[in-house]
């Protein structure tokens, strides 16, 4: 564990989550077809040695997904003051017909305020929506945000979609992130000051990446620069500055590779849908520590601003970091860029243990709009 230092403020991991049995239980008995049609697709995108092995890793940290005590005292050994708790993103289950996935945010939302309130001086919650079904997205965001107190929603990095197309002639069969579907959902999260994170969970590559672990090695990243890459072309940051949008795993590969889009964004027509260069939005997005690289690590201060980073560990996967202050430090920022990663940026945003000060991200939020105007 950290020492405690004067000053250093309140320490938060953003990225940590929790399983929660009852949820599956309740989808596999609902939508039995659904669900087994599901692990059938990541047994196939795993292949059968990551997946033997990913469930030797879950049986093996089954303790830190369920118990809290354990949880608490790795929290205490890591020097973690507060974590702010997402559903493993299993739990989207974005196969689910309407009512079936209207239930499931509103147990997953449930689950995640008992869980907050069983430790509200450690926690703080995110819920979930249903990003297959646009059109029930605001609904799930506020119960998730004004009825359970949550800070807002973990979404996927797209979705397999339902019903009639989009307003743009997007395939029903997938809901991108850039969907005009999801204007209502990026409107209500704006007012609102919630909380979105962005954290992919499988992947359109399918059976390319079925051995080598490269399902979530290659997949996390990619899919990450995709969806981040729909929000920016597609002009949603622009139309809502102040969304605070958080992305995983440092934003995945798109930061640090982002000339090509710049050069996409100058000569193609139809990629000059947002306001300015690709690399400039960096700047109005958040992103998490978890690059397991100090040089990587580095280059997202460079590019992004310390001031746009904050802690996270991926608590308790395998793929996560035990120790996410440590991994921090050796990427040799200054004092005062890790004291903004580790507990000022969350400050800035209001994210603190217990249920939500609503007042609080609205703020932070309406302030970064106002910076993005002028």
């Amino acid at each position: 564990m950290i020492e405690p230092q004067a000053g250093r403020g309140t320490v938060v991991d953003v990225h940590a989550h929790v399983v929660l049995p009852a949820l599956q239980e309740f989808v596999a008995a609902s939508a039995p077809a659904e669900f087994a049609g599901a692990q059938q697709l990541d047994a196939r995108r795993q292949g059968p040695e990551s997946l033997k092995n990913s469930g030797a890793m879950i049986r093996e940290r089954w303790p830190q997904l369920v118990d809290l005590s354990r949880r608490l005292a790795d929290m205490d050994a890591a020097g973690i003051d507060v974590q702010l708790v997402s559903p493993s993103p299993s739990h989207y289950y974005y196969f689910a017909e309407p009512d079936v996935g209207a239930e499931i945010a509103r147990r997953a939302n449930t689950a995640m305020m008992e869980l907050v309130e069983s430790a509200p001086d450690r926690l703080a919650g995110l819920g979930m929506v249903p990003l297959q079904h646009p059109e029930l997205m605001v609904a799930a965001l506020e119960h998730a945000v004004r009825d359970c107190g949550l800070l807002g929603v973990e979404i996927g990095s797209y979705a397999p979609g339902f019903g009639a197309s989009s307003e743009e002639g997007q395939d029903a069969g997938t809901v991108e992130l850039s969907d005009a579907r999801l204007e209502p959902f990026w409107a209500r999260a704006e007012e609102l000051g919630a909380i979105v994170f962005l954290h992919p969970f499988g992947c359109s590559l399918d059976e390319r990446l079925d051995r080598f672990y490269l399902a979530n090695t290659v997949s996390q990243p990619a899919e990450n620069a995709v969806a981040l890459s729909h929000l920016i072309f597609a002009g949603v940051l622009d139309r809502h500055p102040g969304l605070v949008l958080i992305a995983a795993h440092a934003g995945g590969y798109l930061p640090t590779t982002l000339g090509r889009s710049d050069r996409a964004w100058k000569v193609r027509p139809e990629a000059h849908g947002c306001a300015a260069p690709p690399s400039s939005y960096m700047k109005r997005l958040w992103f998490d520590s978890l690059t397991h690289s100090p040089s990587e690590l580095r280059a997202l201060a460079g590019i992004a601003g310390p001031e746009r980073i904050l802690l996270g560990s991926d608590y308790p996967f395998d793929m996560g970091t035990e120790d996410p202050v440590h991994d921090l430090r050796a990427a040799g920022l200054t004092r005062k860029d890790e004291q903004m990663i580790m507990a000022g940026n969350a400050a800035g945003l209001g994210i603190r243990a217990g249920h939500r000060d609503h007042g609080a991200l609205v703020r932070a939020t309406a302030t970064e709009g106002k910076q993005h105007h002028g």
